[in-house]
């Protein structure tokens, strides 16, 4: 018999933001400052500045301390990091040059960064992202999980994840086995917070009286996913519905007031083509969600 793994706690030594200094940024920090009070992280706050144009003729190099450019955004990140909102909060500036695509894998592994907390337009889903195009390679491709603030994301005086909607994709053959990370990671963070748990499998396209025979399968197959441990401090609720994953998501989330809405995601097997690709799922529901959404890539 198959026996679901048990839940596994995460810690969030490191929390990256990177910050544009926008409103979408500023509408992302709440959330970050709030996963760092409950996880007692760090908080590295991180911008890039775009590379120099090529230039056909190459001047005397400025050094960076002397770039114009380089000192303005390295005095709003003093100021970003003085804020009172930061309260005791520990927090570090990290400011470098270059494709955002390549700086942040690069500062989330230089600095051990836990999780990347990412604010955002919404304009036509993530292809939009308030940090450019290369956002929605970050969240795709990232070494650690990335939380995305939609623009119907808000943050309450003091959020925390108190319901959170973990959809998941099982299929018979997956009957009692985890069927992705996010799923452990929804858990911890679930427990963590003490948190109402609701687990989402979408089954479409199923004729309406093959539906009851189908719930119910669904429903064994999804309670098996969840370790018994998980029952002493929570009471799971299986939902299953019968629209397209993005209506089922979102229409779920609104229901259920979730706080978060926590997903797995897969990398394009070619890796050159992860930018250009749609993601729709997942750029519809971060656009569209009135809370913001983890991802973890699988």
């Amino acid at each position: 018999m198959t026996t679901a793994p048990q839940v596994a706690r995460i810690a969030l030594k490191n929390i990256l933001f990177p910050t544009d200094f926008s409103a979408a940024s500023d509408a992302a920090l709440p959330f970050a400052l709030a996963l760092a009070r409950i996880y007692g992280s760090t908080i590295l706050m991180a911008h890039a500045l775009p590379r120099e144009p090529m230039l056909q003729v190459v001047p005397d190099r400025v050094p960076a301390q002397d770039d114009q450019d380089w000192q303005q955004a390295r005095e709003k990140l003093a100021e970003c990091t003085r804020n009172l909102a930061l309260g005791d909060i520990p927090c570090k500036a990290v400011l470098n040059r270059g494709d955002l695509s390549d700086v942040i894998p690069a500062i989330i592994d230089e600095y051990h960064a836990d999780l990347v907390v990412l604010g955002t337009h919404g304009r036509r889903g993530v292809s939009k992202l308030m940090l450019g195009s290369d956002a929605e390679r970050i969240y795709r491709s990232a070494q650690c999980p990335v939380l995305t603030v939609g623009p119907k994301a808000k943050a309450g005086a003091e959020w925390k994840p108190r319901r959170v909607l973990c959809p998941v994709e099982i299929t018979p053959h997956d009957s009692g086995r985890d069927p992705e990370p996010a799923l452990h990671y929804a858990l911890s963070l679930a427990e963590e917070n003490e948190a109402q748990f609701i687990v989402l499998q979408t089954v479409p396209l199923v004729p309406w009286q093959h539906r009851h025979q189908v719930s119910e399968q669904t429903q064994e197959a999804l309670q098996r996913l969840l370790p018994a441990e998980a029952r002493n401090w929570c009471t799971p609720e299986f939902v299953v519905r019968w629209e397209h994953p993005v209506e089922a998501i979102l229409r779920t989330a609104a229901e259920r007031e979730a706080d978060l809405i926590v997903m797995g995601v897969r990398r394009s097997p070619a890796a050159g083509l992860a930018a250009h690709l749609p993601w729709p799922i997942a750029s519809e529901v971060v656009s569209r969600a009135t809370c913001p959404v983890l991802t973890v890539r699988v």
